[in-house]
């Protein structure tokens, strides 16, 4: 279903080297296919938990939220239609520091999407006898089921090798799918068995509005309505970004939203009383390690619970694939931008960066090892994905500015109110991972700015001509901005200790990310340096072969 002009006997090449053979339908099922993953086959069940039947607000929250990211997205995407876009909006707004850092935040996101999603198939796997011994009783690999993640890692890399038409194609065969099951799931599990009194009978937020928050993070809410800005990640293989760009960005979290909040309605709707009699957090039932296809059984429905584990194979992943791809396209634009070696940038014959893929399956072989399984890497991802986003909106800020002239294909309404706005949003997320999984991330960033910190050094003491300009001061107010919000987090409510009361930290948050917000603007780059930053990726965006 992906739209390519058959009638061109050879594909438009941009002076990238990369091939632009991406329609609409296409770059809409690259973000749809990314959004409806691993998420829909977990997250109804672990937010019930978090926060009872309030879970519906918590996705609706979550909802709004992705929605103003994208929004300005949209935005962006459509004046900037590069490679690995979201790498590349701060370079420009803010210089290489920032450029640098939001980079690494995109790259650690990507990279650690397409491991969680093989882990979600295996575990899904465990269903059937021959799988049980892909795992542990505690949910880690055995060396048997890490041997099946690399080959399934391997697989993912090899679809990629083949260039992005295969890929689209690949990838809008299995999104037809993703959202056909979840959808027809629905509507058969709710026509007769649907019970209104599950929505109050144990009380409808149990755990009150902390419960709500909480959920929206660690429960998998955001981790599943992520994925639009892969649209955007492939700017630079797009045949008509400026048009296709936002509308594929805005239409596939619309998709996204309102299948999910549907599935966690049905999901409440559709549990036998007896499954939550002491309590949402106590939830309980036959087979509920694959909750989606426990409560299938539960209601008698034993032939869908069969397509639901066939599904929770091919819907993650087609996630894990179309996320290999990105992983590669945002090493090639950090490369672009000099941050990383030159390798990265270098095309084969498809089009097809190359040595990107490749890292982005070492990466994944290596995050099988430390991390145990889907559950643990949620809250993690969900930081790393926001934090990686939180970087268009002071970006959009700058470029309302500084370059109100340039061409707008997708202009947003009220922008300069919405960007700061989604600014604080984000940051909020963000703070909701709670201090547990948010000293991890830190730990995260700390290993980027050592890596491409140091490729940077080098690069400057040989004086390599594509050295990074690091602009420490127009990212003066960076790292603030991540301490900040790490102390903060340590002294909050969320997994912190507690000197900071609920509400009183929203508001301090909120206070702070404004702060940092026209802080950013205040003292970004110059227009000159933006606009010389802009045409330097048109000037070196040649083949590399």
């Amino acid at each position: 279903m992906v739209s390519v002009d058959q009638s061109v006997p050879e594909a438009t090449r941009d002076p990238s080297g990369l091939r632009r053979d991406v329609g609409l339908i296409g770059l809409t099922w690259a973000s749809v296919g990314s959004i409806i993953g691993s998420g829909w086959l977990y997250g109804a069940h672990d937010a019930v938990i978090q926060a009872g039947p309030s879970a519906i607000i918590s996705w609706v929250i979550g909802a709004v939220a992705i929605v103003l990211l994208a929004l300005v997205h949209a935005e962006l995407g459509g004046m900037f239609p590069v490679a690995g876009g979201t790498a590349r909006y701060p370079h420009y707004a803010f210089g290489g520091l920032a450029g640098m850092s939001f980079g690494w935040f995109s790259w650690l996101q990507a990279a650690t999407v397409a491991p969680i999603e093989v882990e979600a198939m295996i575990g899904y796997a465990g269903h059937w006898s021959w799988a049980k011994h892909f795992q542990h009783a505690d949910k880690t690999l055995t060396t048997s089921g890490l041997l099946v993640a690399i080959v399934l890692m391997a697989a993912f890399v090899a679809v990629n090798f083949f260039g992005v038409r295969v890929l689209a194609h690949t990838n809008s065969t299995a999104t037809w799918w993703k959202i056909a099951v979840p959808l027809g799931t629905i509507f058969i599990v709710a026509v007769g068995n649907f019970h209104p009194s599950n929505f109050h009978s144990e009380g409808f937020a149990p755990f009150g509005a902390k419960g709500v928050l909480t959920a929206i993070s660690t429960s998998g809410i955001i981790f599943a309505l992520l994925g639009f800005e892969q649209a955007i990640q492939l700017a630079g293989e797009s045949r008509n970004p400026k048009k296709d760009l936002p509308r594929a960005t805005l239409g596939s979290v619309a998709i996204g939203a309102v299948i999910y909040v549907l599935l966690q309605v049905v999901f409440i709707g559709a549990l036998s009383h007896s499954s939550f009699a002491h309590g949402w957090a106590n939830l309980a039932f036959k087979g509920d390690s694959g909750p989606w296809a426990g409560v299938a059984t539960m209601v008698g429905l034993g032939w869908l619970a069969w397509v639901l584990y066939l599904d929770a194979i091919i819907s993650p992943g087609g996630t894990g694939l179309i996320y290999t791809t990105a992983t590669s396209r945002v090493s090639y634009g950090l490369a672009k931008n000099g941050y990383a070696p030159k390798i990265f940038t270098k095309t084969d014959a498809r089009g097809v960066p190359w040595f990107g893929l490749i890292m982005s399956f070492i990466t994944g072989v290596i995050c099988f090892l430390p991390f145990p399984s889907w559950h643990k890497l949620v809250g993690f991802i969900t930081s790393a994905s926001v934090l990686m986003y939180a970087g268009a909106p002071l970006a959009y800020g700058v470029f309302a500015d500084k370059l109100p002239r340039l061409e707008r294909p997708y202009r947003l309404p009220a922008g300069k109110l919405i960007s700061p706005l989604s600014f604080v949003v984000a940051n909020l997320i963000i703070y909701w991972a709670g201090w547990d999984t948010l000293w991890r991330l830190g730990l995260a960033i700390l290993l980027g700015y050592l890596l491409l910190g140091g490729y940077a050094y080098y690069a400057h003491s040989n004086n390599l001509p594509d050295a990074p300009r690091l602009d420490f001061k127009a990212a003066q107010w960076l790292p603030v901005y991540l301490l900040g919000m790490g102390l903060i987090s340590w002294q909050g409510g969320f997994g912190g200790q507690g000197n900071i009361p609920l509400w009183w930290d929203i508001l301090l948050i909120a206070a702070f990310s404004l702060g940092i917000y026209y802080w950013a603007k205040a003292t970004s780059s110059t227009v000159e340096d933006i606009e010389r930053s802009i045409d330097e990726v048109v000037i070196t965006d040649a083949p590399a072969h």
